[in-house]
């Protein structure tokens, strides 16, 4: 069992939540259910299963939560992309939040794979 409160995964994870909250918070008030909702369901669901796949008494069990978290990442980039489309964020705050994303991906993806 992994404490996750001690992984840099969920730190960059939590903070980068933070960061999608407030970018969501200049969206249009028209897409309080739409886009914005999505995106910070999905923020938020990234250091939830790190910390929940923590719980879990195996690495295959923990690797499983790390898959799913890694999913909410690349529905993230999507929807970061389609924000940038609609003109939601601007060309520079999506290439950092996509940066920072890049980042939590990687570090996900290679701590996931020595839980085998």
């Amino acid at each position: 069992m992994h404490r996750f409160k001690d992984l840099e995964i969920w730190r960059l994870s939590r903070k980068f939540c933070s960061d999608i909250y407030q970018t969501t918070s200049l969206f249009p008030e028209t897409e309080r259910f739409g886009i914005s909702n999505q995106l910070r369901r999905a923020s938020v669901s990234i250091p939830s299963n790190i910390s929940e796949g923590c719980s879990r008494k195996s690495n295959k069990d923990f690797s499983r939560f790390l898959e799913i978290a890694i999913g909410s990442m690349y529905e993230l980039e999507t929807q970061l992309l389609i924000s940038n489309d609609l003109g939601f964020i601007s060309g520079e705050k999506t290439e950092e939040l996509m940066h920072k994303l890049s980042t939590i991906i990687k570090m996900t993806s290679k701590f996931k794979s020595t839980l085998k």
